[in-house]
């Protein structure tokens, strides 16, 4: 007999569904079944899989040892953990160095470097997401067994060769927190980038934007082809300069709607592509500040971000975190100004 007691990660949801994250590799039907002939029983009693559950609920399995650890995928689980805390341990000797800007019980906030993922693109690699829960599991906030139903997770993308502000939800309801101001853009996301051009006043910039997923590359227009209108998105892009420096500009990014490449692909269409950027820029540029300054990505930073009131630490006020620049970026201002 297995006995688990519901957390708040795993509160607010259908019995079934949590049945389904600790039993991951059994069929639906072997879960109901065993709901039926009461093998399975929440708070002692029978129950049918659509109830609620609540924090402090008690899920009571009656199955052998071995039907259990066919079913939950354990040794899957055990195998993985295994993964993280050797991560830990590298990052515990700074290799990699994970730069935590922000963290409270709920949410982490880190400044992800250039060069990493935030999220798996295949099986094998390893992410900011992975370096998250290693850290987390180093500091022993995350365990095993918590694995098995819930997973803290990163909340916004980044493109692996941008760096800057990266959220995780620590917690469900951090995460579910984070969801709905990122899905309402209440929280207001500011990027800092070098373009080329010089560019002396602000502009709030409005166009048209379609992936390609075969080559996973935009195409934006500013207006919307009638013929293909069902396959372009509206996108917002406000930008202000922040200094004018010998042809080029150090710009800070309002990113108003959030697309794939929206901002690298948008500077780009009118004419001011990022420096380093070698998918929307323009190589000769590219090529010069490699050589000149040892640039080894595109020089677009997520710098700041502006949360709503209340939504962390209960701020009576918006809460601002910010990402300072990497070596790149200042590498780049310093050429630039001499």
């Amino acid at each position: 007999m297995r006995e688990f007691t519901i957390t708040p990660n795993e509160a607010n949801q259908r019995l079934d569904k949590y049945l389904k994250k600790l039993l991951c590799n059994a069929p639906g039907s072997f879960i109901y079944k065993m709901l039926r002939k009461k093998n399975i029983v929440l708070n002692g009693k029978k129950a049918d899989g659509t109830e609620k559950l609540n924090a402090g609920d008690g899920v009571k399995l009656f199955l052998s040892d071995e039907t259990f650890e066919k079913m939950s995928g354990s040794e899957k689980t055990s195998l993985e953990f295994q993964v993280f805390m050797q991560l830990s341990n590298r990052l515990k000797q700074g290799k990699p160095e994970l730069k935590v800007v922000y963290e409270d019980a709920q949410v982490i906030v880190i400044d992800k470097p250039s060069g990493m993922l935030s999220q798996k693109a295949e099986p094998t690699d390893i992410s900011a997401n992975e370096y998250i829960l290693a850290y987390l599991i180093g500091k022993g906030e995350l365990t095993e067994e918590m694995l098995r139903t819930f997973r803290p997770s990163v909340c916004n993308r980044l493109d692996r060769n941008t760096s800057g502000l990266l959220i995780a939800g620590k917690t469900l309801e951090g995460l579910q927190k984070m969801a709905e101001v990122l899905k309402n853009r209440s929280l207001q996301k500011y990027y800092r980038c070098i373009v080329a051009g010089e560019i002396h006043k602000a502009y709030d910039l409005k166009g048209y934007l379609k992936k390609e997923e075969s080559t996973n590359q935009v195409t934006v227009k500013k207006e919307c082809p009638k013929e293909e209108k069902e396959k372009y998105l509206p996108i917002e892009t406000e930008y202000r300069p922040i200094q004018v420096l010998n042809g080029y500009t150090e710009l800070e990014v309002h990113l108003i709607t959030g697309r794939s490449h929206q901002i690298r692909a948008h500077l780009a269409s009118v004419g001011h592509p990022i420096v380093g950027d070698t998918k929307y820029g323009k190589k000769s540029v590219n090529d010069s500040f490699r050589r000149e300054v040892g640039i080894t990505s595109q020089l677009l930073h997520a710098y700041r971000m502006v949360f709503p009131m209340g939504v962390i630490k209960d701020e009576a006020e918006p809460f601002t975190i910010t990402a300072p620049y990497g070596e790149d970026f200042m590498r780049t201002l310093g050429y630039l100004k001499h």
